[in-house]
């Protein structure tokens, strides 16, 4: 606090526990120094302070950030939130120049400043996780890619696909939940320093000054919303819970894998823990926590949407509790991702079982019709000719097929091999291996595409530390 240890008046409330946001701003603290630091760099363009009261300030905002960053920083809980205790122990390393920082802008869009700085963060972070998760799924794909396993609808038996296809089917969501975290960044990359608390201000501040030094593509365009948007903040954690459900879908068909009833994954230690009563057990704990936490970031989307349902314009408080959700989201899915990466490459397939399963008849019925179908057989009288071969008691069997398909019967035997059955699916992107290998080429490809593009958010990330670092000037 100022050296006087006086609370500034903005701030003093009998009911300041309550009304503290430091648990959830405490993560924003060195966005917040680097805006402030922008927002100085900004006054004295514009002459609002002298160069040697810019300097000043600017290396007492750094240390403070060196503070932060060791663990030293004096916290204040009765200060309510991250930016009015940076002001004030700014305040006493410097004296009464530190009462300049706030010159020209609001608690209202600074904090909105903050979010969106630390979004291009939490993204990134997010997003190079998700990468690497992108990468072993690729990896593990590979040598799957001719390995026969049964596909479902309806969670029964349909045709066959390869685990390789399988996996990549994973990738394609996660591929789409990346290019979603990225839009999110770019329609956020507008900043709202200059909106103040909500009409801006009379002096003769440069926003566009500010969002270029942040590296941002634009300043606000309306003061009013500047300091009322979260939409950001709701994208993002959309984007988290649709990545969370992915996941999850995932997750669930490792637990069914793994059982078994299905026997397509050996139950190993990489699945989780055991039962401490009962020895035999090997449970799937990994995918069963991940598809858990699924519906923890879930709720905390609801929880923001909720906060942000029916706000009057402009800044209102009900927007401190925007940032808990955020920052807990983010964490969640951070660490499933980084659970499922672990997990991948040490799941260990059940080669014996799926190959039994791959060769259940059931899974070649559509394969038969459509034999059907090339030697001119309209494909509705096929579809009922194999449909009664299946109906009838007993259920079908290869001399059953033969005999029943008369002289077209000679399909039968290719027709409900595995292998061959894999080796003939050669649509684009279907489950031929050489299919499978195109799919593997263009998801590297894509992926390489992806880390190239995501440096250009990284040097967007980097400039909080280049301001908290350079040498004033």
């Amino acid at each position: 606090m100022s050296d006087s240890g006086a609370l500034p008046s903005y701030v003093r409330s009998p009911g300041v526990a309550f009304l503290s946001s430091l648990s959830v701003d405490r993560p924003l603290a060195r966005c917040d120094l680097a805006g402030s630091v922008a927002h100085v760099q900004m006054l004295q363009h514009v002459g609002l302070v002298s160069a040697e009261e810019a300097r000043t300030l600017v290396r007492g905002l750094q240390v403070i950030g060196r503070e932060i960053a060791d663990g030293t920083f004096p916290w204040h809980i009765e200060l309510e939130d991250v930016h009015t205790n940076i002001e004030s122990r700014l305040t006493e390393m410097v004296g009464p120049v530190g009462g300049k920082l706030h010159t020209g802008r609001s608690r209202n869009d600074q904090i909105a400043l903050d979010e969106r700085l630390f979004l291009r963060t939490a993204v990134a972070d997010v997003a190079h996780r998700l990468l690497a998760f992108q990468g072993a799924l690729i990896d593990r794909s590979r040598p799957e890619s001719a390995t026969p396993m049964p596909g479902y609808t309806h969670l029964q038996r349909a045709q066959p696909v390869s685990v390789g296809h399988w996996l990549l089917a994973h990738y394609w969501k996660f591929d789409r939940d990346l290019d979603r975290l990225v839009a999110t960044t770019e329609r956020a990359n507008v900043s709202p320093l200059g909106a103040g608390a909500l009409a801006g201000s009379t002096l003769p501040i440069d926003p566009a000054f500010v969002a270029d030094r942040l590296g941002f593509a634009r300043p606000f365009e309306n003061s009013m919303d500047a300091v009322s948007d979260r939409d950001y903040f709701a994208e993002f954690v959309f984007d988290l819970s649709l990545l969370a459900v992915h996941l999850s879908a995932l997750a669930e068909e490792i637990v069914l894998f793994a059982s078994k009833e299905f026997g397509f994954l050996e139950r190993t230690d990489a699945l989780g823990s055991g039962s401490s009563l009962m020895p035999q057990k090997r449970n799937p704990d990994v995918a069963e926590l991940v598809r858990g936490k699924a519906g923890r970031v879930i709720g905390d989307l609801t929880a923001l949407l909720t906060t942000l349902k029916g706000l009057p314009l402009t800044y209102d408080r009900d927007l401190q509790e925007d940032k808990g959700p955020v920052l807990d989201a983010a964490a969640t899915v951070g660490a499933s991702l980084d659970a499922m990466t672990t997990l991948l490459p040490r799941l260990v397939f059940g080669k014996a079982r799926l190959a039994e399963a791959s060769s259940d008849l059931e899974l070649y019925a559509t394969d038969l019709a459509e034999g059907l179908v090339s030697q001119g057989v309209p494909f509705r009288t096929a579809h009922e000719t194999v449909g009664a071969i299946y109906s009838a008691q007993g259920g079908p069997t290869e001399s059953a097929v033969r005999s029943a398909l008369g002289p077209a019967g000679s399909v039968a035997p290719l027709t409900l091999a595995p292998q061959s059955a894999l080796e003939r699916r050669t649509t684009a992107g279907g489950p031929a291996p050489a299919s499978v290998a195109n799919q593997i080429r263009s998801a590297e490809t894509r992926r390489n595409a992806r880390l190239l593009s995501l440096s250009s958010l990284d040097r967007q990330v980097g400039l909080i530390e280049e301001l908290l670092n350079e040498e004033p000037k």
